[in-house]
């Protein structure tokens, strides 16, 4: 039997594990339930979750779609492109939606590679603002949110680092655009094709049920946008209190160890397949990394093996602007596609194969959580600075 002092890799002792679960657990799936039934309510409580989420993105999008197209344009400085990035990533608050309009920038000829290179590498960094947001859901309880806190910022460092090394490479060499114009030079004029996700379709519609009533009352766009967030921001925290409360008793120790061991294959191989999987059916690694915060924040999986499955969402998101790049007709608008997968292929072939390295992330991302979980002020300065301040001053400096 496992020790029910380690959870999750974090130490507790046998009274404080008793009192952890009789105060979160909740009476949503009895101990004595077959497998598959107490399987139910913890899917049900993942859709809602990410119907949430998507509310939470189409809220977002409906303030800022305009704004965001019009941001990408006229940029030429490759700091203030990779700002305007991130900017327009946490915009729409996902990279596969902003690097499409990148694409279609660079393929109507209104954006060069050049310019489109650092943005899509700002796009990298934007994206992981919502598994951060997500995981505020837990900041009143301390251990969960240490945890949830710290899986979800490894994602952020990860990206930081890759674009602090690639980007001046890139700059200095060419190397990744020039690789990607290679490729794209045999590539051009494939046929191209959109895949549709069934998940996807199935958690946007009650995303639109709900849209379509707040517009049928009669709100104006601002407004619309602002009662979407404040809906799903609701969705998600409620959702996300009941998953973190469930988990401990839906997943028993067994197969707690089991996810873990699994995902631990291979080197991490196994976590980054898995990562690369679900994004591409979800299309979207924000649900994907989003996701893996309960499961963190109960303990269920390790920060170690969230690390890998996060970077295959990093691979996984660049399929969208990929096979919708194969039908342009210029070879620029394939290059900045291939670009993106090049670039976090390369970033995970350079940080991860080396355990010194690789560490540095999760070290960084522990760190941060140790601190903000004495000061809960730090974890949302921590979000408003580096994806938004920082982001403004530096388009305001650069562009």
């Amino acid at each position: 039997m496992n020790d029910p002092r380690r959870l999750g890799g974090q130490d507790h002792s046998g009274a404080t594990f008793a009192a952890d679960m009789d105060q979160t657990t909740a009476p949503l799936a009895p101990r004595n339930m077959p497998t598959g039934a107490r399987a139910v309510p913890v899917l049900t409580l993942i859709y809602i979750f990410l119907v949430g989420v998507g509310l939470l993105e189409g809220g977002i999008k409906v303030m800022g779609a305009d704004t965001q197209e019009q941001l990408f344009q006229g940029v030429s400085n490759p700091l203030a492109g990779l700002f305007v990035g991130i900017l327009g990533t946490v915009l729409v608050q996902s990279s596969s939606a902003s690097t499409s309009v990148i694409v279609g920038l660079v393929a109507s000829g209104a954006l060069g590679v050049d310019a489109a290179v650092p943005m899509i590498m700002g796009a990298n960094i934007g994206t992981t603002v919502t598994n951060t947001l997500v995981s505020l859901g837990s900041i009143r309880q301390s251990e969960d949110f240490k945890r949830a806190f710290a899986a979800a910022t490894v994602h952020d460092f990860f990206n930081l680092l890759a674009v602090m090394l690639l980007l001046p490479f890139e700059l200095l060499t060419g190397a990744l655009s020039g690789a990607a114009e290679s490729i794209s030079e045999k590539l051009v004029g494939s046929a191209g094709s959109e895949w549709k996700s069934p998940i996807k379709k199935w958690v946007k519609e009650p995303v639109g049920w709900l849209q379509d009533f707040y517009t049928d009352v009669g709100l104006e766009e601002n407004i619309l946008g602002t009662i979407m967030v404040i809906t799903g921001i609701a969705i998600v925290l409620l959702a996300l209190t009941f998953i973190t409360k469930n988990m401990r008793r839906l997943v028993a120790d067994r197969v707690e160890r089991s996810l873990n061991a699994v995902l631990g294959k291979g080197g991490g191989s196994v976590a980054m397949l898995l990562g690369v999987i679900i994004t591409i059916s979800v299309q979207s690694s924000s649900i994907t990394t989003s996701i893996m915060v309960p499961l963190a924040a109960a303990g269920v999986v390790s920060i170690h093996n969230i690390y890998p499955v996060t970077l295959g969402a990093n691979v996984g998101t660049t399929i969208t602007a990929l096979l919708a790049a194969l039908a342009a007709s210029k070879p620029e608008a394939l290059t900045v596609g291939i670009v993106h997968t090049l670039f976090n292929v390369s970033a995970i072939a350079i940080l991860y194969p080396i355990r010194q390295v690789r560490e540095i992330p999760i070290r960084l991302a522990q760190g941060l959580a140790h601190i903000a979980v004495t000061r809960q002020a730090v974890a949302i300065g921590y979000v408003v600075v580096v994806f938004i301040v920082i982001p403004l001053v530096g388009v305001a400096i650069f562009r």
